[in-house]
């Protein structure tokens, strides 16, 4: 990426944000090269079980040259496909969570690395999403594949957490 990309992506980022100067002060200062930005503004997030998410941007990727941003959280164990706001308030699904108006997600600084957390396609900074729809045609085809492959070994089931994800749940 070059400089005035990542500039780009760097400006679309924190309009989100209530004050995007504090913001980008905070975010280019932070020791994890990361920010907490709203989600139900500028974009929602869409967050899948890491298996059937990354089955999903595969199909994506087939049927677009560059899909919409897309964040991997540690380990690829989620995934966070951005749509557009308003879009998770009326998503139903096993293991699908969704970060819309109210809440807040961490979002790494573009063309940086962040422990735990990295951009599998970084917004384009013209606004580009996922378009929901596309997506869910995707999810239904990655979930397709999965089930006829069947479960990896040593993975739990798609939707269900690890061992090490349960004992952190509350």
């Amino acid at each position: 990426m070059q400089g005035s990309e990542i500039k780009t992506m760097v400006d679309w980022l924190v309009a989100a944000a209530p004050d995007p100067d504090a913001c980008r002060w905070d975010w280019e200062r932070s020791p994890r090269g990361t920010a907490l930005l709203p989600a139900g503004r500028r974009w929602d997030v869409l967050i899948l079980p890491g298996r059937l998410g990354r089955g999903t941007l595969a199909v994506l990727r087939r049927l677009h040259e560059r899909p919409g941003p897309v964040l991997a959280g540690p380990g690829g164990t989620r995934l966070g496909f951005f749509v557009p706001p308003g879009t998770t308030s009326h998503w139903l699904g096993t293991g699908v969570r969704g970060a819309g108006r109210g809440t807040w997600i961490v979002v790494p600084y573009p063309g940086r690395a962040a422990p735990g957390l990295r951009w599998l396609v970084a917004p384009d900074g013209r606004g580009t999403l996922n378009d929901p729809a596309v997506l869910e045609l995707a999810m239904h085809e990655a979930a397709a594949e999965l089930a006829a492959r069947g479960p990896a070994a040593g993975e739990p089931p798609e939707g269900e957490p690890s061992q090490g994800e349960a004992d952190r749940r509350p």
